[in-house]
């Protein structure tokens, strides 16, 4: 089975990673410094579960020099699968399935849309890493899991031959959902509002999960991606609130969500698949959502900024 990483930041780097220590045939789309770095050098991860170096490593940024592989795992920032799905078509063939590894829950039909609903299947990850410099990547917190699987919850023959390569591998937890809908809606529940009040507070997951005002504030934000999820049929489960804020509870408190950081640093972020998504959503079911629509429109002007949309007066 030969797997593409396409975008080796702090999730595809890991995961992809771990996949060429265990011996798979891996090769990485990256750029830049982090790409020349990469091959000079190899990939280096530091982790929680244990630091490694690939040393011997495939490497490029241009896939239109790769084959056709088996797997894609698209590990990009949401705002980027529209360009990202274009620049990997070189690489789809008749069997190629592509697994989204990214926040939101939208990237699945982005990805159909461009490259055929029979290539994609449903994905998501956890874990907290980032690249900590050129051809380094820093996994800081959280045990690492993969889940992914057929968007109509088929257990397939490509789907377990997945299952069985992360499971040749270390540091990873891998899974088949029974409903993946249900697996990334789940995950959508912690990531938006996390990354929303993250963004807002400006402050650490441990600061503003203590304060009892802000700490009711994530939960009323959970509460409406959960409204939203049952609306579209999503048959989360009537406690996963609870257990989302008693999850987070157990990560280190110091953690920030990527969407955050990028605002906090003036990047362009993933707001608009986070809690732009839930307003559109919502919208699109008849489900208000005050908390995320007021998070979004006092977020959005930085977004806009940060892509060059709009310049604030000097």
């Amino acid at each position: 089975m030969r797997i593409a990483i396409f975008g080796t930041g702090g999730v595809g780097g890991y995961f992809g990673g771990r996949l060429a220590q265990s011996g798979a045939d891996v090769v990485f789309i990256a750029r830049g410094e982090h790409l020349q770095a990469m091959r000079e050098n190899g990939l280096k991860i530091d982790s929680i579960k244990g630091n490694f170096v690939i040393h011997s490593i495939q490497a490029t940024d241009d896939p239109n020099k790769i084959d056709p592989v088996d797997v894609i795992l698209v590990s990009v920032k949401a705002w980027q699968v529209p360009e990202a799905a274009q620049a990997m078509r070189p690489m789809v063939g008749p069997e190629t399935i592509i697994v989204p590894l990214l926040n939101g829950v939208e990237a699945p039909t982005q990805l159909a849309d461009a490259l055929g609903t029979e290539h994609v299947v449903g994905g998501l990850c956890g874990i907290i890493s980032f690249v900590a410099g050129p051809g380094h990547i820093h996994h800081a917190g959280a045990d690492p899991f993969i889940n992914f699987g057929e968007l109509d919850n088929n257990h397939s023959e490509r789907v377990e031959s997945l299952r069985r390569a992360f499971a040749q591998t270390t540091g990873i937890t891998v899974k088949i959902p029974p409903d993946i809908q249900i697996a990334m809606w789940r995950k959508f529940l912690l990531v938006a509002p996390w990354s929303g009040i993250g963004a807002i507070t400006r402050a650490p997951l441990g600061t503003f999960l203590d304060l009892p005002k802000t700490r009711q504030m994530l939960k009323e934000v959970m509460q409406e991606v959960f409204s939203v999820a049952q609306a579209r049929d999503i048959a989360l489960p009537n406690d996963v609130v609870e257990k989302t804020l008693a999850f987070m509870d157990s990560l280190p408190p110091n953690g920030t969500a990527s969407m955050q950081r990028d605002i906090m640093e003036g990047r362009p972020s993933e707001l608009e698949a986070q809690n732009g998504a839930v307003v559109r959503l919502g919208q699109a079911v008849g489900v208000a959502t005050p908390l995320n629509t007021f998070i979004y429109h006092s977020l959005l002007p930085i977004e806009l900024k940060a892509t060059g949309q709009i310049q604030f007066p000097t």
